[in-house]
């Protein structure tokens, strides 16, 4: 069997040297990593739980500083640790509710005495209980990682069900770059019989919205691949933007690929809805603000420009010998919250302005649990100006409920004041 450290090893160089990348392709290796690691940890007889949280925690340090860009990563540590958490929790209340059962049989327990013999037996039993412990826990993190690593493989089939519920018919749907999770999304509401058209932006430099339109083609959809400096003069066409997102800042902000902020303005500016599609691997409880969060990095200056073409730059005007020319090639957008109108996850979701904090909401599964997450179907929404609610498809049902009780709210918080401040005078 190989070494942990090895292992941990192993899978660092791969992160550092960029052989893993993407959202999913992270959060699955890493998931299938921590399991590897959980299986072969040795947990003393005391403190079970502690010893395995305290394992993860140091590989997952490690991993997070690899590549510290992946926020997918730090996010499946976090529920690991959680779900570690709460199998210790569970069996500690099934030891309880035992005890008391078997102290509830036992009448006169404190008068019997014991013997020599029966104290060794005692301590053989107190052994085998422990270690039997010891393997259920670990089976059950396991069983919990397995359910986790199913939920990362088929999140991008659950969005997808929710897309006939979105997308109408002779719509005009506008994204930007490649994202695996619109592709599945925008096929399935084609499958439901559904006729619209899909407006692509290139996402230059690296030109990922080519690949994905050859993909809607090939699927049947009706493309039509636009430069991304004609998002502005396109947008007023389009009913809705679907996009997807590197991953989900607790704000409800955007680590989005680059280009994505300014379709999100466009989108505000004709008060177009901007969607976004994710994966609960996705959702980072980190703040954009947070000095540990790493929200960019520059890829190599040759998907702009050929390396050489302007050699000749390097040592005019410049009394240094510094070069006169920099190239700045980003990876990601952030998007902030106000711009964003709707998420639609695998998992969960929560109506309102997101900058107030996350809430859940419950529907058909374990909603507001991060670690559990079974069958449910809720979306995000954030407060968007342009009066169209996209919880349910319609146009301003679900808006103005919202708006008339906080109308309520204040009338009642108003005229509880009234009262007051007429009782004092």
């Amino acid at each position: 069997m190989p070494d942990v450290q090895a292992l941990v090893n192993d899978f660092v160089n791969k992160l550092r040297k960029r052989k893993i990348e993407g959202s999913q392709a992270t959060a699955k290796h890493t998931a299938e990593f921590l399991r590897s690691v959980i299986s072969q940890q040795r947990i003393p007889y005391t403190n079970q739980a502690g010893a395995l949280i305290d394992a993860v925690k140091a590989v997952g340090e490690q991993l997070i500083a690899a590549n510290p860009v992946e926020l997918a990563v730090g996010n499946i540590v976090r529920r690991v640790l959680h779900i570690i958490r709460e199998e210790d929790l569970s069996l500690t209340t099934a030891a309880i509710g035992d005890l008391n059962i078997s102290v509830g049989n036992v009448p006169n327990a404190s008068a019997a005495p014991l013997s020599s013999s029966g104290g060794d037996s005692e301590g053989k039993s107190k052994s085998a209980d422990r270690s039997s412990r010891i393997r259920k826990l670990k089976h059950d993190v396991i069983e919990s990682v397995n359910d986790l690593i199913q939920d990362i493989d088929t999140c991008h089939e659950q969005i997808a069900e929710q897309a006939v519920e979105h997308i109408h018919q002779n719509e005009v749907i506008l994204t930007l770059g490649r994202s695996r999770t619109v592709m599945e999304f925008l096929c399935a509401a084609k499958e439901k019989k559904r006729s619209f058209k899909v407006f692509v932006a290139e996402g230059a430099p690296r030109y990922q919205g080519h690949v994905l339109a050859k993909e809607l083609v090939a699927r049947g959809l009706q493309t039509t691949v636009i430069t991304d400096s004609a998002v502005f003069a396109m947008i007023s066409r389009v009913n809705m933007v679907i996009v997807g997102a590197h991953a989900v800042m607790a704000n409800g902000g955007l680590i989005a690929p680059v280009g994505l902020n300014m379709v999100a303005l466009a989108a505000q500016r004709h008060a177009v809805p901007f969607v976004v599609v994710a994966g609960s691997h996705k959702l980072c409880p980190l703040y954009p603000h947070n000095p540990e969060v790493l929200l960019n990095e520059l890829k190599s200056p040759s998907d702009l420009l050929d390396f050489g073409e302007f050699s000749d730059c390097m040592d005019f005007g410049s009394g240094s010998g510094k070069p006169l020319l920099h190239i700045v090639n980003p990876t990601f957008d952030y998007v902030p919250p106000k711009l964003v109108s709707l998420f639609i996850t695998d998992t969960w979701g929560k109506e309102g302005e997101l900058s107030g904090g996350w809430g859940f909401e419950k529907e058909g599964g374990y909603g507001g649990d991060l670690g559990k997450g079974k069958g449910s179907r809720v979306g995000l929404m954030g407060r968007r100006s342009g009066g169209r609610d996209m919880s349910t498809g319609s146009m301003g049902k679900g808006w103005w409920l919202l708006l008339v009780a906080q109308v309520l709210y204040e009338f009642t918080t108003l005229k509880d004041w009234l009262q007051i401040a007429a009782r004092d005078l």
